[in-house]
């Protein structure tokens, strides 16, 4: 009985030491963030630093980046105390040392609640068109407010919610004060701040940029095979594109592989989703509709069971794959393709059998291996 008792409450004292470091690291931040970033006005701009010929993102005209709101964005993005319970930030599914995705087979978020998709990362997300597995939502302002109020997430019953949680919280009022110029914060202050710190959030420098700008030893025999194989026999291509004015390795689209489409009705989810009239962010919280994919947002019959091509930048470090995490490693990735899929009505036409040998589905891991960033270290990433 003693050892329960002494079990739990270790266990308690380790999760309050856990909620009271967090305070402390952000206490501490704030401060220094009050000394030298809070002094700055939305006059100060700030520049993202591209390489040569790479397009820039598009900004939205009422969030311009300015040093003070990337600060705080950063903040809020590491603070617990956005969700419910104090237990969940936007890092704790986007974690810099797994490349910003969290390493789970499913996002998991207050109490223990699963998810029912994947946590893709975060990095370089200023540069697609959409956000989310299934595009419901176009900009990162959008898609920051989502989390907060998924019960399966973040938790809080609503962003009024949130609003007064941060309003009574002194150090934030002094901060968006500073940045915002109003004693009133709101949602799209809030949005704004988190959006403009994640696009800040940019990866290249991986031995495959360096390849291409000519250093030809810069990645190994097998790597560059792979590459030849991921621009022809594999097709690995034709959805995750590649150019040097846009180095993500993704066309934007949405395509069915045949991910989860083994032993579900999907015709007649289709009906219940689009007879529920439902918004997609609330059809999404729920398992078996999560799985029809961007007809959530189109309500189009071609897009049942479509996801966002991922791009493929650090893609070593984000595992498990696909919008299920249904794939393990780079090598189950591989060999899914290779097998063309899972063959279902509105499987995309150009998922098929490749016919891959064992030495040309390595060499494709290895390829997608060297598109890991150098500088990752470099993002200034220093709260956990």
């Amino acid at each position: 009985m003693t050892r329960i008792y002494s079990k739990y409450t270790d266990n308690a004292l380790l999760k309050i030491s856990r909620i009271i470091m967090s305070y402390c690291v952000v206490f501490f931040f704030f401060h220094f963030l009050q000394l030298n970033a809070f002094s700055q006005t939305q006059s100060d701009a700030y520049v993202l630093t591209l390489p040569p010929g790479v397009l820039e993102p598009i900004i939205p005209e009422d969030n311009p980046l300015t040093k003070g709101k990337i600060d705080l964005g950063k903040i809020l993005f590491f603070d617990k105390r956005l969700s419910a319970d104090d237990t969940i930030s936007c890092a704790t599914c986007h974690d810099q040392e797994k490349g910003f995705a969290d390493g789970r087979v499913i996002a998991v978020g207050i109490k223990e609640r699963k998810g029912t998709r994947n946590s893709p990362t975060v990095l370089n997300a200023a540069f697609f068109d959409t956000q989310f597995w299934d595009g419901r939502v176009i900009t990162l302002e959008e898609q920051a407010k989502q989390p907060i109020i998924n019960p399966n997430e973040m938790g809080m019953p609503s962003h009024d919610a949130l609003v007064e949680k941060i309003s009574n919280i002194s150090e934030y009022k002094t901060a968006f004060q500073a940045i915002f110029g109003t004693e009133k914060i709101t949602i799209d202050h809030i949005a704004r701040a988190i959006a403009s710190f994640e696009r800040t959030l940019i990866s290249f420098n991986a031995p495959f940029d360096r390849f291409i700008a000519g250093e030809k030893d810069a990645i190994s025999a097998s790597a560059q095979r792979g590459w030849k194989l991921f621009q022809g026999k594999a097709r690995c291509i034709t959805c995750h594109e590649f150019n040097r004015s846009y180095p993500f390795f993704s066309n934007n689209k949405f395509h069915n592989v045949g991910v989860a489409m083994k032993g579900k009705d999907f015709e007649f989810l289709a009906r219940k989703a689009a007879s529920s009239g439902a918004d997609p962010s609330a059809l999404v919280q729920e398992e078996a509709s999560a799985e029809l994919g961007r007809y959530l947002v189109t309500k189009e019959p071609k897009d049942i069971g479509a996801f966002k091509t991922s791009g493929l930048r650090n893609i070593a470090l984000t595992a498990p794959f696909m919008h299920d995490g249904s794939e393990s490693t780079l090598e189950s990735v591989v060999e899914f393709y290779n097998k063309g899929g899972v063959p279902n009505p509105n499987l995309d036409g150009g998922i098929r059998p490749l016919n891959l040998s064992e030495d040309e589905k390595k060499d494709l891991v290895v390829f997608m291996k060297s598109l890991t960033s150098d500088d990752l270290a470099g993002l200034g990433i220093t709260i956990k």
